[in-house]
């Protein structure tokens, strides 16, 4: 059964814990809800002392920010007083409440700010004044329109980093074209590795690319940060785009290409250069991926698929060959698979030590002991959801692991607590607010 809905409070012992719910009209959780372990808090974050302006909208920048925040940076993220960031808007949503917002944006503090505006500029550079870092990802020159250029930060700030993350960079002919993350994947070359050969190339139901220059994002602004920390560097530009964070891990189709005249295209589930390797399904109708990119996990299999006469033959006699007749060796392991059902397939694959998985939806993510085990998820007490299951930090640090603090805020949650910090005083705000600056 589901768990419900009820606020968890701070015990006596600084422990969270679930208040009862006394008008029984709680809302359910996933039936496994009640198994992850709260969020711990952590005495020492590494990135503590960072102070980061996340000025982004949707996915990349926020994301990038919220990798920063998960490991101790003070983020201040910014959103337009009226439209809000549109991530708000994408779904999936809870009674209105964006649940990927509260994922992309935890760990920050949420003021409004009309950056278009001269007077809404001006509380950019007061934040930029006292930061470390600022991310964007508008389209090139609108931070420039808006007086927010990295040579306009600079002026207050010199040693700003400004991590810049578009569509297709700063500079370049294509440089003005919206971008996105779907457009990123097909001009990165990744989207036509994806689908059957004979089938159109294929989207992952996520928007990778703004995932992936999230990580490259964050990387770009502890890499400056750090130049300019310990190598008495000064601050500076990181510009990345969008497609060419995907091409980044495409290591060797360039490479093929300049050196071989290799064009690679798709290939449905199977590899171009290890076999057996392809996605079988069990006799229950479970799809699981198997890989034999190395002799001895080749070898185990056939052990485990009671196969061993297939050691002995020539066709399958190193990598190479199985590559060769690829569609022969896929045949005999995924007609092995269908005849057997997923606990069968289970257990002779762990007898063997065969490495495999099956292909998990986030049920089968939720029930996995593994996962438990690892802490991959974690609870978190927030005022609009009562509780939320969430992705833990990644990576795990041994000795000053990040944590999960608290769930995206609301909009402009923080707003008139950061202008304070900032200097700004009663007048002052009021000001803003009658002019729809904040």
């Amino acid at each position: 059964m589901a768990a419900s809905f009820t606020p968890t409070v701070i015990n006596q012992a600084g422990e969270r814990e679930r208040m009862a719910d006394d008008d029984g009209d709680g809302h359910e959780y996933a039936p496994e809800h009640d198994e992850f372990p709260f969020a711990p808090d952590r005495d020492t974050l590494p990135l503590s002392g960072m102070t980061v302006v996340d000025a982004g909208n949707l996915v990349a920048a926020p994301m990038a920010a919220g990798l920063l925040a998960d490991f101790g940076a003070e983020v201040i993220k910014i959103e337009h007083p009226e439209y809000a960031d549109g991530l708000r808007q994408l779904a999936p949503h809870r009674d209105g409440t964006s649940l990927w917002w509260k994922v992309t944006d935890r760990n920050k503090r949420a003021i409004t700010v009309d950056m278009s505006t001269d007077e809404g500029a001006a509380v950019v550079k007061d934040l930029a004044s006292e930061a470390d870092v600022l991310l964007e990802n508008f389209r090139p020159g609108t931070m420039e329109k808006w007086g927010l250029g990295y040579d306009d930060l600079k002026a207050v700030n010199e040693g700003i980093v400004m991590v810049r993350i578009s569509g297709f960079g700063q500079t370049g002919p294509y440089a003005s074209r919206p971008g996105f993350g779907r457009i990123a994947g097909a001009i990165s070359s990744m989207t036509n590795l994806v689908g059957e050969a004979d089938g159109p190339p294929m989207t992952p139901g996520y928007p990778l690319a703004d995932g992936v220059s999230g990580v490259f994002g964050a990387l770009g602004a502890l890499v400056a940060v750090y130049h300019r920390e310990v190598n008495g560097g000064k601050g500076q530009e990181v510009d990345l785009a969008l497609y060419e964070s995907l091409f980044r891990l495409l290591e060797f189709v360039p490479i093929g290409y300049d050196q071989i005249g290799e064009v690679r295209t798709r290939n449905g589930n199977t590899h171009m250069y290890v076999a057996p390797s392809s996605t079988y399904e069990t006799a229950d109708g479970e799809y699981l991926t198997m890989t034999a990119s190395t002799p001895s996990i080749w070898e185990r299999l056939c052990r485990a698929m009671d196969r061993d006469d297939l050691l002995d033959e020539p066709r399958f006699a190193d990598n190479a060959q199985r590559v060769e007749h690829k569609e022969e060796v896929n045949q005999i392991v995924r007609d092995w698979v269908g005849e057997r059902t997923r606990e069968e397939v289970e257990a002779a694959f762990d007898d063997h030590d065969v490495a495999y998985g099956f292909a998990y939806d986030v049920e089968d993510v939720f029930a996995d002991e593994h996962y438990r085990a690892r802490e991959a998820m974690v609870r978190v007490p927030d005022d609009e959801l009562g509780e939320a299951v969430v992705q833990n930090v990644v990576p795990k640090l041994s000795e000053t692991p990040g944590q999960v603090d608290h769930l995206g805020p609301r909009h402009g949650e923080h707003t008139e607590e950061v202008l304070r910090e900032l200097g700004y005083d009663d007048e002052m705000i009021a000001e803003l607010r009658e002019e729809n600056v904040v």
